[in-house]
């Protein structure tokens, strides 16, 4: 796998560090062979960062012509056009199959490429109203913290680049592998891509993280139990009202789309990592069937249970 990761002259660290985080974090734990990721420039030179730290060390636009992966990982804050040389490199990388990826505010020259007309985009929430009047034929979410089509994938602001990096290498490599990542990274191995990627309050009142903590622990104990919403709430000793209130503060989604999440999460485990059934899986997930694993198994991941194990099982 073959990483390209654009810099330039202000670049934030952070941003630029982000995917090569990730993506290197594969090799260096021997998780995958042949990954490779490059940083590059679109005059061949080096450039400064915006905490003022020299990155010398940079390809030139050649190397986006093997890429498998180009990654935008942010742009100027100014938000200028980008030249013409670069939404020709975007344009063909796409049509030649490579997949494009434009992060926090990357997702403004992959727009101005047009590669995401007629289609949904995110990028940090502070430029949605920019980014839509600016490409009209984009749909901007304002919230999510990911949308993939899976040639294109557009992330929201900061630390949401991780959740969008982590996504792309579960896509290639499976969940297991992604998950290891994640936990040599100290970060949650799975934040989903419509999750919201700011909620009302800045930060929730004292005390709720702590009590929905136990619930939630107690949840992925149980994905194999019948649970409601009721449920839960009634283990958090909250009411129904003021249980859902806090939970999409705190995690930024409903219950039930969380409990959902967490078992399509199990189930990809336990699909690249045993030998059991679908049906097997079905009940140790908490899906009441085969039939209705198998239905929100291709709803969320656009394939079948049977032909993502076989993507993922080593030979």
């Amino acid at each position: 796998m073959r990483v390209a990761v654009l810099a330039f002259e202000g670049i934030t660290m952070f941003h630029l560090a982000a995917p090569l985080l990730v993506f290197g974090e594969v090799a260096r734990l021997g998780l995958d062979t042949g990954w490779a990721t490059s940083i590059w420039t679109a005059d061949s030179r080096g450039v400064r960062t915006a905490e003022g730290v020299s990155i010398t060390d940079v390809a030139g636009p050649e190397v986006v012509a093997d890429a498998d992966l180009l990654v935008l990982p942010s742009w100027p804050s100014d938000l200028p056009a980008p030249d013409d040389e670069l939404l020709h490199l975007v344009r063909d990388a796409h049509d030649r199959g490579t997949r494009v990826a434009g992060l926090c505010l990357g997702a403004f020259p992959v727009a101005d490429s047009g590669i995401l007309d007629g289609r949904s985009a995110v990028t940090h929430w502070a430029a949605t109203e920019l980014l839509a009047r600016r490409r009209p034929e984009v749909d901007v979410q304002a919230a999510a913290l990911y949308v993939d089509h899976g040639d294109v994938l557009t992330s929201a602001g900061t630390a949401s680049a991780i959740d969008a990096c982590l996504h792309l290498l579960r896509s290639r490599v499976g969940s297991a592998t992604a998950a290891t990542v994640a936990r040599h990274l100290v970060v949650a191995p799975h934040r989903d891509g419509d999750q919201a990627q700011y909620v009302a309050r800045p930060l929730p009142e004292p005390g709720d993280v702590g009590r929905l903590g136990p619930t939630l622990d107690w949840a992925l104990a149980h994905l194999d139990e019948p649970m409601t919403v009721d449920d839960l709430a009634a283990r958090a000793r909250m009411s129904r009202r003021h249980f859902t209130r806090r939970f999409a503060e705190t995690t930024g989604t409903t219950p039930a789309r969380w409990v959902l999440a967490r078992r399509l999460d199990e189930s990809r485990r336990l699909l690249e990592t045993t030998g059991w059934s679908v049906d097997r899986i079905a009940r140790s997930c908490g899906f009441g069937s085969a039939v209705t694993f198998r239905q929100n198994f291709a709803a969320a991941y656009a394939t079948t249970p049977t032909s993502y194990r076989q993507r993922f099982t080593p030979s």
